[in-house]
């Protein structure tokens, strides 16, 4: 049974930083790619970060590059999102998810599991 579950959310002030875990279980860990999502009040789930299956690979939306910073160990079964120069609009419910492949993947379609959601406040 694949089990995903985030932690880390908490309220900051903006400029400050937070790092997410995810805890993975059920399934091959390596052998797929993993994502965050988020989701704010009001608004759909956009995609905010995917690692590869082997970690050497990355992509960010363009709200949060050079910002956020995710990454993986295999080992522990865990992903992770470093998030820093936090804004107010970073504010949301953030999910990780595990893809249907090793790729990197943008849309929630390419994921088959998620996770329950961290909440991430950020105060101006």
């Amino acid at each position: 049974q694949v089990q995903l579950a985030e932690s880390g959310g908490e309220s900051v002030q903006a400029g400050g930083s937070l790092r997410l875990s995810c805890a993975a279980s059920g399934f091959t860990f390596s052998s797929v790619a993993m994502g965050w999502f988020r989701q704010a009040p009001g608004k759909e789930r956009e995609f905010v970060a995917t690692i590869s299956g082997s970690g050497r690979a990355w992509r960010y939306a363009a709200s949060v590059k050079d910002r956020f910073i995710v990454s993986r160990d295999n080992a522990k079964n865990a992903m992770y999102l470093q998030m820093n120069s936090l804004k107010p609009e970073d504010t949301a419910v953030y999910y990780c998810a595990s893809a249907l492949g090793t790729l990197t993947a943008t849309m929630p379609r390419e994921y088959s599991h998620w996770g329950q959601g961290t909440q991430v406040t950020v105060s101006s």
